[in-house]
């Protein structure tokens, strides 16, 4: 196994937000090492057109495949793997993942988040023509105009309607536990919006030529697209015990410091945006605040 002994910090997550804080403590002459399980929200991103200075949009994966190039042309090194167990010391934290163990005084985590996706055969190929969607913020600009479904199963699916609201009037709302999982004041947002709910639940999705189709009892509807409002696990399980707020994702200070000293955070597993840009930017502030309390272990001048 590789020597990773004598780092400065550890980046548990390759990600954007991840990434951009290896990239930038390796830029401060740091001794970084990342370590990721390749299972990124950011790689099934079939083409963002949020990313500032990609006029024509970038693919998600060829992006952090090109951040990665960078962060390793100035020293980050890399190892593969779920890190199982994040521990504090004495003096830092020590991780484990199969087959390696390294200690380090401070960690950025940026675990992310995951969707909990609907039940669709051939998902990744609908997400890869757009037919399945995840993020408003994201693509709402793809769909103007466009007949768009929202899978929900409770009042966050009624939220995204009526964020969708601004980009078409087409809009369906489906259901999959049917009608009973929305309370009345829900109806009525939906209904003063001319947003039609489906009132059967979903009886099965499945793509039918550059759409898909939503068979509910015994109709169907036909949609360009379908938003999954089905919600997200955040990945918190290597937190040593961080604060979280009431929906899970953890609580950090200004520098993107956690409760725990030394334990830094960075991207979708904080509450806010789920954005490439967001996540970067806590990457950047998250690093040079390691990197100065570093300074101050060290006794740098």
């Amino acid at each position: 196994m590789p020597d990773f002994a004598k780092l400065d910090a550890l980046v548990i997550g390759a990600g954007p937000g991840g990434l951009t804080g290896a990239l930038y403590l390796a830029r401060f002459r740091r001794r970084v090492l990342v370590i990721d399980d390749g299972r990124s929200r950011a790689l099934r991103i079939p083409r963002t057109h949020n990313m500032p200075g990609y006029p024509d949009g970038v693919i998600g994966a060829e992006l952090m495949a090109s951040i990665r190039r960078q962060a390793e042309r100035f020293g980050v090194r890399f190892a593969g793997g779920r890190v199982e167990s994040l521990d504090r010391e004495a003096d830092g934290f020590r991780a484990r993942w199969p087959g390696g163990k390294v200690r380090a005084p401070l960690v950025l985590l940026a675990t992310g988040t995951s969707d909990v996706e609907p039940s669709i055969p051939y998902l990744a190929e609908a997400v890869r023509r757009g037919t399945v969607r995840y993020c408003p913020v994201c693509d709402g600009f793809e769909v103007i105009g466009r007949k768009v479904g929202v899978i929900a199963d409770g009042p966050a699916g009624v939220r995204e309607a009526l964020y969708l609201r601004h980009f078409t009037r087409r809009l369906h709302v489906f259901l999959v536990e049917g009608e009973r999982c929305l309370d009345e004041a829900d109806r009525r947002k939906l209904n003063e919006a001319r947003i039609r709910l489906v009132e059967e639940p979903i009886a099965s999705i499945r793509l039918s030529g550059g759409a898909i189709v939503i068979r509910h009892g015994t109709a169907e509807t036909r949609c360009d697209s379908v938003y999954s409002a089905l919600g997200m696990r955040i990945h918190t399980e290597l937190a040593c015990g961080a604060d979280r707020d009431e929906e899970g994702y953890l609580v950090t200070d200004p520098h993107r410091q956690t409760s725990v000293e030394g334990l830094y955070a960075a991207g979708d597993v904080l509450q806010g945006l789920n954005q490439i840009t967001v996540a970067m930017g806590d990457g950047a502030i998250a690093a040079s605040a390691m990197h100065l309390a570093l300074r101050r272990r060290k006794g740098e001048v």
